[in-house]
Formats: structure tokens, sequence, C-alpha cells
């Protein structure tokens, strides 16, 4: 399918206020470029209210926002996000309204993560205190008004990596379950190119100097990009894990390793549902301010995750 109209007027746009060298981005730019993008999204969700917290990392105390729709239950299911920005920018203020929109859509308290950025806090920072949320989440679910037996584990694009390898690292160990994992425009391979990273390497919202400025800034030297814990798609178990939750977009770079996520899990036996949403691009989900589209797969999110968390 072409791409869609909006979403093209949206590249012209974006790429007529670019400058005409493209350099790599440094890193505080990348993070400004992040949070405007990000005003883009849109909440419809008037019924959540928040309260802020922290919660213990690896390393220290990591800040939390927690979501709760109205007329949740005593014990409502949990959702444990993780925001995009390729692993070096974003944070609880720039995806607010992403995560007040899904708190609402699946009607799960939603526990949004502050996790450590790069280059400040290179790998495994942001693994760990993923991991590390994650189990807080589990172990404080009562308290958090939270259905310990129902919980989901998500995010978007670099987020999303998080939340494959956390479900991955679950799987390994006894006492932490995960009902459903929500993987929205995920990052899931640095170890090769695929198809879709060459033909959208350009002029498709993120392109591939950032996607390397990102990888650059986030990985150590000596550190191989197939680690499943960089690179989730290159697991080599995939059985046991979460029911799966993906959304991908026909005109993202990581479209083909978000597609091959999904026939792994299937080929593992893995409850799937998949869909690559034709004519949109990478971060489409939070651009509802243009993209009608974006409205339309939070509520498509919304009823997959109610599901998930049912059976």
């Amino acid at each position: 399918m072409p791409l869609d109209p909006l979403a093209k007027r949206l590249l012209t746009m974006m790429a007529a206020a670019a400058p005409q060298a493209r350099g790599r981005p440094s890193v505080e730019a990348r993070r400004q470029s992040l949070a405007k993008l990000m005003q883009l999204a849109r909440a419809d969700a008037p019924d959540v209210t928040t309260r802020d917290g922290v919660l213990p990392g690896r390393a220290g105390e990591l800040a939390y926002r927690l979501y709760t729709p109205a007329n949740a239950d005593e014990l409502a299911p949990g959702f444990v996000f993780f925001h995009g920005g390729g692993l070096v920018a974003g944070g609880i203020a720039t995806h607010d309204r992403i995560a007040a929109a899904l708190a609402h859509a699946t009607g799960c308290r939603l526990v949004s993560v502050d996790y450590r950025l790069a280059p400040e806090h290179r790998f495994p920072a942001a693994v760990e205190d993923a991991i590390a949320a994650t189990e807080w989440v589990a172990r404080e679910a009562a308290s958090l008004g939270i259905d310990a037996d129902r919980l989901v584990v998500g995010g978007d694009s670099a987020g999303a990596t998080l939340a494959a390898i956390v479900c991955q690292e679950a799987a390994q160990t006894a006492g932490l379950a995960i009902a459903a994992q929500c993987l929205i425009c995920p990052v899931l391979d640095f170890e090769e190119t695929s198809p879709s990273r060459e033909a959208f390497a350009e002029g498709h919202l993120i392109d591939r100097v950032t996607i390397e400025a990102d990888l650059s800034d986030y990985l150590p030297d000596g550190i191989d990009a197939a680690d499943p814990r960089v690179s989730p798609l290159r697991a080599t178990r995939f059985t046991g894990l979460p029911t799966a939750i993906i959304h991908t977009a026909e005109y993202d770079p990581m479209r083909d390793e978000g597609n091959a996520y999904a026939r792994k899990l299937l080929a593992a036996g893995v409850t799937v549902e998949h869909v690559c949403h034709d004519g949109m691009v990478h971060n489409f989900h939070a651009m509802s301010a243009i993209l009608p589209q974006a409205q339309l797969v939070l509520s498509q999110i919304g009823e997959q995750v109610r599901r998930a968390v049912e059976r």
C-alpha cells in the first residue's frame, strides 16, 4: 500500500525543517527532537489519574508514574511500560499522553518507568532497570492495586526492546509470571540489516544515522550486537514466552524484525496477535494529532490486552 498521505505530509514537513547536511545528532539534539515529536501525541483519557513514586533499581531509585483508569477494580490488571527513544532519549514526561491512553484503553493500572539512559548509563543499565522494575511491580502488586496474575509488560520502539528482553529473562526465572507482552514498533535486531532497514534508511521518521548513533551511545566496546539482551530476535529459545501483542508499520525501518519476531513466537507455540499497519511509519501510534490511525491502534491494543489478561 502507498505511504499514507498524512504520514507523507508529516515526513515532507520534517525533511524541510531538517538541515541539508545530515550529520550524527548530539545526544541533546536527539532528546529535544523526540520531546518535540511526542507533542503530537494526544491522550483521550480524561478518566485516568496519576501518582508519582520511586522504586528500587539496580543502581539506585527509579522514578515511576502510576496511571489508574476510572472504575478500575480494587485489583486491576497491571501494565509495566517502557518508553521509546533509542535508549538515549525519552522519559515519563515525553510519553505521558501515550501511557495515559494505554491505561484508558486497556483498563490496566499502568506503571511507566524512568529507566537509566545512555550514554550516561550504557548497556546493560537499561536492561537491569527494566528487569528490576518488573520484579518490583510483581512483588508490590497488591499495594499498587494490581493483580499480579494479570501482568502485562510492554513498550514502544526501544522500550519494546526492553519489554521483549524482560519477558525472555522472566521465562528463565521462577516466580515471575507475565501474562502478555505488548510490543509497539519494536526494535529487536542490531545484528543484521534487514530489507526494511535498507529501504527506509532515509526520510522515514527515524533514519540510519540516528539508529547508528543511538547504538553507539548505548553499547560499550566489546559487546556483541547479537547478544539477545541487545537483539532479542537473536535469542535461541522462544517457547514458554507470554502471549504477544505486536504492532508493526509498513514503512518503518524496524518492520521486518518485528514481523520476524511474531513468526518466531508463533513457530514456538506462543499465542500472537500481530498487525502490520499499511501505509504507516515508525512511532505512528504516538502522532494522533496528525494521524487518525494512532487512536485506532491504541483502541485495538486495548481490546487485545483485555483479551490477553482474561485468558
